[in-house]
């Protein structure tokens, strides 16, 4: 068995004024803590080259960002949608179908859940607050810090989300406007907000690692268990 540590392959964030790639620092300072190699993917890259980094890298994060472009899931755009970047959705959706061919350890986070599900069939409430009603509003995009969670998730028994957490409730934070509507097939709802918005997918059957969570653990780990156990555990499967 190889002493080298896992390469996992993060796709990049855009920034589409400058069209320049970046990425969070957050998401690297995880995965090498978990011990895996974090490196950052081009946003240009045809078909042949998603292929081989397919076979080549142990594992892939669908990073957080920007809304996905509704026509995607045959929507016109809703006027509280943000902005979309054209390139970064050919990447991803390109990349995803790659990944799960080849049986690759594979999180999402965040913009990452939303981009699985749309990817496999499945949809999205372009916006929470105008499309999903609740008697009392979750603040999905909360008004402190990253590192302080905001609200609880609710997990499914005998799940992956529930092996790696150990628990049947878990707090987590929350930035986003957008979430899972509609399940894509072959995906299954693991984790819920209060109200039942959901939270987390999983993929039964799956032979590796396969999990998708609206929340952000890659700024939760230092002090929360369940955020810390779902990059070991992906580090793991990418061992």
């Amino acid at each position: 068995m190889s002493d080298q540590k896992p390469l996992v392959a993060l796709t990049p964030c855009h920034n589409t004024e400058k069209d320049e790639p970046y990425m969070r620092p957050a998401y690297l300072k995880a995965i090498q803590a978990a011990g895996g190699t974090p490196v950052i993917l081009p946003l240009d890259l045809e078909e042949a080259e998603l292929q081989r980094f397919a076979a080549m890298f142990d594992a892939f994060l669908f990073t957080g960002g920007p809304d996905l472009h509704p026509f995607h899931f045959g929507e016109d755009t809703q006027r509280h949608c943000g902005n979309v970047s054209p390139k970064r959705d050919r990447l991803e959706l390109a990349l995803l179908k790659q990944v799960i061919k080849a049986k690759k350890p594979l999180l999402g986070i965040c913009r990452g859940i939303q981009l699985i599900n749309i990817g496999l069939g499945g949809d999205i409430y372009q916006d929470i607050p105008s499309q999903f009603e609740e008697d009392f509003p979750i603040a999905h995009t909360q008004p402190f810090a990253y590192e302080i969670p905001s609200h609880t998730v609710t997990v499914v028994p005998e799940t992956l989300l529930a092996r790696i957490t150990g628990a049947g409730k878990i707090h987590v934070n929350s930035m986003h406007h957008q979430a899972v509507r509609r399940l894509a097939p072959g995906l299954k709802a693991t984790g819920h907000a209060p109200h039942g918005l959901i939270e987390c997918v999983e993929m039964p059957g799956y032979p590796t690692f396969f999990l998708g969570v609206q929340w952000h653990p890659e700024y939760l780990w230092e002090q929360d268990t369940a955020a810390k156990n779902i990059f070991a555990e992906f580090i793991k499967a990418a061992n």
